[in-house]
C-alpha cells in the first residue's frame, strides 16, 4: 500500500486526469506518469495504472466538475430520503421520490449539455446509466462519496437497502472521505419476564447422578441441535425499512409508468404533427418550385421586353427626329411659296 502522502499525490494527479476530455485521457496519463516517475518511480507506476473511465462515468465526472450545485441538491435530497426511510415515513418517501425524479431529469439534461460542450453526445443508454449513478448517490452514502470524488471509473447502482458495491468503481478509493459505518441489523430477542441478563437467576449446576440399576439413561437433546432448530427471528427494523422502501419504489414506479404513458401519447401526437408538417412542407416546396419556375420565366420575359422597349424607344426617337425634319421642310416650302 502506498504511503498516505503518496496516495494524496496520486489522488491529486487523478483529479486532473479524470477532469480532462475523454479522448485526451491516455495521452494525459502517459505525460503525468512520466512526470511523476521523475520524482517517484512508484508514483509513476501508480499513475500508469489509473484506468480510463467509461463514457458514462466520465460524463458524471464532468458534471461534478462543472455543475457541483446539482450534486449538492441530490446529496441533500439523499440525506432527507435516508432519514425518511430510517423513520419508516412512507408518505415522505413518496414525496421525496417525486422530487428525486424531477431533480434526476434536470441533472441528466445538465449532463447532456456538459458533454455536448466537450463535442460529444450522450446516447439514451448512457444517459440512463448516468441517471442510475445519480440515483445511487441519493440512496447510499458510500456511492455519494464515490460520485462526488470526480474519479468514477464506471457507473453505479444502489437500491437504498443494501450497501452499494463500490469495488473497482472509483480511482484511488483510499482517498475517499470516510462515510459513517452502517449500524448492524438489530435482531429481535426472545421475550423474557422483563428481567435483564444481570437479574436472571443463574442456572444451578446439575449434580451428577448415577443411574439406578435396570433404569435407562434419560435421552438429552444436544444444546447445539436445540439452538439450530430454534429459528432466528428476522430483524424488524431492517424488514420495515425494506417494506417502506418497496412501497415508495412501487409508488415511484407507478407514477413513472403513468408519466411514460403520457409522454408516449405526447410523442404520438408530435409524430402526427410532424407528418402534417412534412406534408405541408412538401406542398410548400412544390409551390415554391412552381413559383421559382414562373419567376425564371418572368425574368426572361422581362429581359426580352426590356430589349424590345429599348428598340421601340430608339425607333420612336428616330421617328421624332424625322418628324422634326419633315416639319422644317414644310415650313421652308410654305415660306418659299409665299414669296413667289
Amino acid at each position: 500500500m502506498m504511503a498516505d502522502m503518496d496516495e494524496e499525490a496520486l489522488a491529486g494527479i487523478a483529479n486532473g486526469l479524470y477532469a480532462c476530455p475523454l479522448d485526451d485521457f491516455v495521452a494525459a496519463r502517459t505525460a503525468a506518469a512520466k512526470e511523476a516517475a521523475a520524482r517517484d518511480k512508484g508514483l509513476g507506476a501508480a499513475v500508469r495504472g489509473l484506468a480510463k473511465p467509461s463514457v458514462g462515468a466520465w460524463a458524471v465526472n464532468r458534471l461534478v466538475l462543472q455543475r457541483p450545485d446539482i450534486l449538492d441538491e441530490l446529496a441533500d435530497l439523499g440525506s432527507r430520503m435516508r432519514a425518511a426511510q430510517a423513520s419508516l415515513d412512507a408518505p415522505a418517501l413518496r414525496d421525496l421520490g417525486r422530487e428525486r425524479r424531477t431533480l434526476l431529469a434536470s441533472a441528466v439534461d445538465a449532463a447532456r449539455a456538459v458533454v455536448r460542450g466537450q463535442g460529444r453526445q450522450l446516447s439514451d443508454t448512457i444517459a440512463g446509466d448516468v441517471e442510475e449513478t445519480l440515483r445511487a448517490l441519493t440512496a447510499d452514502e458510500g456511492a455519494a462519496a464515490a460520485v462526488r470524488s470526480g474519479r468514477l471509473l464506471k457507473t453505479l447502482s444502489a437500491d437504498g437497502v443494501s450497501a452499494a458495491d463500490l469495488d473497482g468503481t472509483v480511482a484511488v478509493p483510499g482517498a475517499l472521505p470516510a462515510t459513517p459505518a452502517a449500524a448492524p441489523p438489530v435482531l429481535a430477542s426472545v421475550p423474557t419476564s422483563g428481567k435483564t441478563d444481570s437479574e436472571k437467576p443463574r442456572p444451578r449446576k446439575k449434580q451428577r447422578t448415577t443411574p439406578e440399576a435396570g433404569s435407562q439413561p434419560r435421552p438429552t437433546r444436544p444444546r447445539l441441535e436445540a439452538v439450530r432448530q430454534t429459528p432466528r427471528p428476522a430483524s424488524p427494523p431492517l424488514l420495515e425499512r425494506a417494506r417502506a422502501a418497496l412501497e415508495a419504489a412501487e409508488e415511484e414506479a407507478s407514477e413513472a409508468a403513468s408519466h411514460a404513458v403520457d409522454l408516449q401519447a405526447e410523442a404520438e401526437q408530435t409524430a402526427g404533427d410532424i407528418a402534417g408538417l412534412q406534408e405541408e412542407t412538401a406542398d410548400l416546396r412544390a409551390r415554391l418550385k412552381t413559383a421559382e419556375a414562373e419567376l425564371d420565366q418572368s425574368k426572361k420575359r422581362l429581359v426580352a421586353i426590356s430589349a424590345e422597349a429599348k428598340q421601340a424607344a430608339r425607333a420612336a426617337d428616330k421617328a421624332a427626329r424625322a418628324a422634326v425634319l419633315a416639319q422644317e421642310r414644310v415650313l421652308r416650302l410654305d415660306r418659299r411659296e409665299a414669296g413667289t
